[in-house]
């Protein structure tokens, strides 16, 4: 509709409007006018426009005195919609549309406003030129309004919805209480469950303790909460009476409770809704959910929040029994782990143990340090089949057995081979992994086997971390089901400053990669991670546990020979190079080239490097195992160096007269050349060759 004239009372189209006004029209007219529908004919070519007087009172309008003109009816709408509806208009004409419907506001005379709707019909000619518009004016008011109403309803109705399902969602992925706390006050917490505010308290012994508090202003609550459970206070009295408040105004809060009234400036909140929590006739707590401008609470918001309570309450008491499960199985497995480790002369030890996070499912892995004879020690890390409380009592079994073999003095393949027995004898399908090391701090000898185990792990004093080729046996019971109890026996060196590292499977194997990966993640944190063996302990729990997650129980085992860095006028040093190591040969001479530099005496490193390059040689070449070497400074009675090279065979070297094209045999003639003086000594089980170079210059 636009400003055009209306129709002229002469047009044979139709009678005059005053004629149709007087004469009350006909019945269809009379009806139109009773459901406030009214009709509109446009002719464009004449620019008229010709409305009913049920058009003109959908409008608004007296038909008996107003001014019909179009652009009374127009200048009556809102600019935005008077807009709309032109934009409407020229569109569907110009765009070539046989029809248009539109919905506007009408203001009427008691400041009210109408939705008025607009359904046309575009004639058009046979060319296609829009000539005439004819249509229908309607009062939708009560349309639109319930239309709003459904809509508002059903946009709550997801809101709900979109609580409840992220709600069940963050406490389906709750383990443990911390869990639950967590999912309602950590990020989007309150905004998931449609709050400002919370106070969540737990009942233990007839006593309330708040556990988790969010939302601005209600630290107050934590002390007017825990403690004696007090029908006083709003918390206290829902959880005794079963029954839930709903608070709509701080007045009526404080009528209800009036300890509160000293308080409740400090609360920002209008509205809260205090909800008991109750599993299975339990009362476990309450729920408090706080609301800044709420002040009322329909029935579906009542049934929201005690649908939220019921929801919290199912995940607490899941909870609850899990955290008493767990700690039933932690006491379980440290009951059965060593009480304490004791100290011991030339090194230090660290113990960690983590057990699974799998409630009931107990562990059987397990670590032990034992005191042997001639001032060794025993160190072991082991793994029984399964997670239950029989792989668990199978575990606390085996540890004292093995225990108790190895503390008679029997080799390290003997304490296998009867533990090996012993898991085979007791009335149980489980077998178990396990490496077990005899240690000699003094000397530095460590004697290895392994049952189906992880080797051990040597961190170097550069940093570097070995992996020894440990000769491994059966997995302990399966063995000597098998008739195979051999336990071959791997010699090792642990240098003073070197630490040796055994562990079970939980520290490295990552969920969903291999196994491999692991290991290579654990040597890479051996090698990065602290010297001290505390440190490296818990540089490795941190790290590797935390990071593959709890799925499996881990005890670690970090065994450190104390350095031996001599003093600052006879400094020291100490290296292992392992026979199937290439580069062992080329780094020893680097190391020792830069240990003369940096105790000032690289005038010596040309002759102690090819010294050093010439033991190994003869050592790597004509032994079976690796060799220690030794580079001190000697600063009496004429300060020098002296350098050793150790290793286990009882073979001594011969001095020998190679020919000219030989390219052997002339190692001790270098030896003779370059050193002051050379020898040869024997070592326990083994040999060392010595030279001292200098005197210093």
């Amino acid at each position: 509709m636009t400003d055009s004239s209306r129709r002229a009372d002469g047009d044979a189209a139709s009678p005059p409007r005053s004629d149709r006004r007087h004469a009350g029209g006909s019945g269809i007219e009379e009806r139109l006018a009773l459901n406030r529908t009214g009709s509109f004919e446009w002719d464009l070519d004449a620019e008229t426009l010709d409305i009913d007087e049920a058009g003109l009172m959908v409008f608004g309008l007296d038909p008996a005195t107003s001014d019909a003109r179009p652009g009374v009816v127009l200048e009556r709408l809102d600019a935005t919609d008077r807009a709309r509806l032109e934009a409407t208009v020229e569109e569907a004409i110009s765009g070539g549309s046989d029809s248009y419907s539109v919905h506007f506001q009408v203001p009427l005379g008691d400041r009210t406003w109408q939705w008025t709707h607009v359904q046309a019909q575009i004639l058009r000619s046979e060319d296609g030129r829009a000539h005439r518009v004819i249509g229908v004016v309607r009062d939708a008011t009560a349309e639109v309004t319930h239309s709003a109403f459904v809509l508002d309803v059903e946009k709550r109705r997801r809101r709900q919805t979109s609580i409840v399902e992220r709600t069940t969602t963050a406490m389906s992925r709750a383990v443990t209480v911390d869990d639950v706390t967590a999912a309602l006050t950590g990020p989007g917490g309150l905004v998931g469950i449609g709050a400002d505010g919370l106070a969540l308290g737990l009942v233990e012994n007839s006593t309330l303790k708040i556990i988790a508090l969010s939302g601005d202003s209600v630290e107050v609550l934590e002390g007017l909460g825990s403690g004696q459970l007090d029908a006083t206070l709003p918390l206290g009295d829902t959880i005794l009476s079963g029954r839930p408040r709903f608070i709509t105004s701080l007045g009526s809060l404080i009528r209800r409770y009036p300890a509160l009234e000293p308080h409740i400036g400090e609360l920002n909140f209008q509205a809260v809704a205090y909800l008991p929590l109750i599993a299975q006739a339990r009362s476990l707590g309450g729920l408090a959910l706080f609301y800044r401008e709420r002040t009322v609470f329909s029935a579906d918001e009542r049934i929201l929040c005690l649908g939220l309570a019921a929801i919290v309450a199912q995940s607490l008491q899941r909870a609850i029994l899990f955290d008493e499960e767990r700690e039933f199985a932690t006491g379980l497995q440290s009951a059965m782990l060593p009480r304490r480790i004791q100290e011991i002369e030339g090194g230090e030890i660290a113990v960690r143990y983590h057990a699974a996070w799998s409630g009931r499912e107990v562990g059987g892995d397990w670590y032990d340090v034992i005191t042997l004879p001639r001032g060794r020690i025993g160190v072991v890390v082991g793994d029984v089949q399964g997670h239950d409380t029989h792989a668990a009592a199978i575990m606390g079994q085996l540890r004292i057995a093995l225990r108790a073999y190895a503390a008679e003095g029997h080799p390290p393949a003997t304490v296998l081979a009867r533990a090996s027995r012993f898991l085979a004898e007791l009335d149980t399908d489980r077998f178990a992994t396990s490496t077990y090391a005899q240690v000699d701090l003094s000397t530095g000898a460590v004697r290895v086997v392994r049952a189906g185990h992880f080797g051990p792990l040597i961190r170097h004093t550069d940093g570097r971390v070995g992996v020894p080729q440990v000769r491994g046996g059966l997995p302990l019971g399966l063995s000597s089901d098998f008739w195979d109890e051999e336990y071959p026996e791997t010699r090792l060196d642990l240098v003073p400053g070197e630490t040796l590292v055994l562990y079970t499977d939980g520290l490295v194997e990552e969920p969903g990669a291999d196994v491999d990966s692991g290991v290579a993640a654990l040597i890479h944190e051996v090698s990065e991670g602290p010297d001290g063996a505390e440190a490296l302990a818990d540089h490795l729990s941190d790290r590797l546990w935390e990071r593959w997650g709890s799925g499996d129980d881990v005890a670690l085992l970090v065994l450190r020979r104390s350095p031996d860095l001599g003093s600052p006028r006879a400094p020291r040093l100490h290296q292992y190079i392992h026979q199937a190591d290439p580069q062992g040969l080329s780094e020893a001479r680097s190391i020792v080239r830069q240990a003369l530099t940096d105790w000032d005496l690289a005038g010596l490193a040309d002759d102690a490097e090819l010294v050093t390059g010439e033991l190994l040689v003869n050592v790597l070449l004509h032994t079976e195992g690796g060799a220690v070497l030794t580079l001190e400074v000697l600063p009496e009675p004429v300060r020098r160096i002296r350098l050793s090279v150790q290793d286990r065979s009882s073979v001594w070297p011969r001095r020998r007269t190679p020919g000219e094209t030989s390219t052997s045999g002339r190692g001790l003639l270098l030896l003779d050349a370059v050193a002051e003086r050379w020898g040869i000594e024997p070592r326990g089980e083994g040999k060392a060759v010595w030279c001292e170079i200098g005197p210093v210059p």
